[in-house]
């Protein structure tokens, strides 16, 4: 997720991840491909994500500002469809939690501050008051289905990662933060940025993917649905959300609870 500042031109970028484990910043640097091949471009495009603005990392490409796809992932044939909500409908993903319904459980890195344990309880909260098959729990001892982990340092400007889409019906493997790059302790500020990673973590692409402008600014860009298509979620609304928590980008301080149309597209899927 993006944060962007409303009262300047900086962002930051939190790096949602579709890998198991991610690498230091000094271990980006030493290992990273210096370019972007034509190959990995045509890739790229073909899973249905923009091929604007890509960065090459140690073990693959980060896209869309704040998603890292592997190398293997690279390589494979895509099999999902992409996800957008607030546009003009709502779509779904084929990269989802299965076995429902389901509890996953969420554990937090005691390392975090204080505001962080009241945020991660918001975030589980949201969720849960949507009445979904889909139920999460926290836990303080044992491994958690998504552990928030805490770093001191992901990169310049990068306040986080996650786990990125399900695979094999699980949920991607939690997320990292950082908090002296998210500098807040407004509770209902951090657990927008979690409840964000923690969409990736169950299937949930950026409601803007198609154009980044809606929620970031900068110049448009729109990539479309590729060889993985999109799948119309019913019910949903024609008018633009401007609100989703999915969004790429968000303000400073901002909050963004559940919209109804986000409430449509997660009891659609879950």
């Amino acid at each position: 997720m993006k944060i962007k500042n409303l009262l300047s031109a900086t962002a930051f970028c939190a790096a949602s991840v579709l890998a198991l484990s991610s690498c230091s910043k000094k271990e980006v640097a030493a290992a990273a491909p210096s370019a972007v091949s034509q190959e990995a471009l045509i890739q790229i495009k073909a899973l249905g994500f923009s091929t604007q603005g890509v960065r090459p990392v140690a073990g693959g490409y980060v896209v869309e500002g704040d998603m890292l796809l592997t190398k293997e992932m690279l390589a494979t044939e895509a099999s999902y469809s992409t996800l957008r909500v607030g546009d003009e409908e709502q779509y779904r993903t084929t990269k989802l939690v299965t076995r429902l319904p389901r509890t996953l459980t969420v554990s937090l890195s005691t390392q975090f501050p204080a505001a962080y344990s009241a945020a991660i309880d918001e975030a589980i909260l949201r969720y849960n008051n949507a009445n979904l098959q889909l139920h999460f729990t926290r836990i303080t001892t044992g491994t958690a289905d998504l552990p928030v982990k805490y770093s001191a340092d992901l990169g310049p400007g990068v306040l986080g990662q996650s786990g990125g889409f399900p695979s094999g019906g699980n949920p991607a493997p939690g997320f990292t933060l950082v908090p002296n790059v998210i500098n807040s302790t407004n509770t209902n500020f951090i657990a927008t940025i979690m409840a964000h990673e923690m969409g990736h973590c169950i299937g949930m692409r950026h409601t803007d993917y198609y154009n980044r402008a809606y929620s970031c600014g900068g110049s448009a860009s729109n990539e479309g649905a590729s060889n993985v298509g999109a799948i119309l979620i019913p019910g949903t609304p024609s008018l633009a959300e401007p609100n989703s928590w999915m969004l790429a980008c968000v303000g400073n301080g901002v909050n963004r609870p559940f919209t109804a149309n986000d409430l449509t597209a997660l009891n659609y899927i879950y």
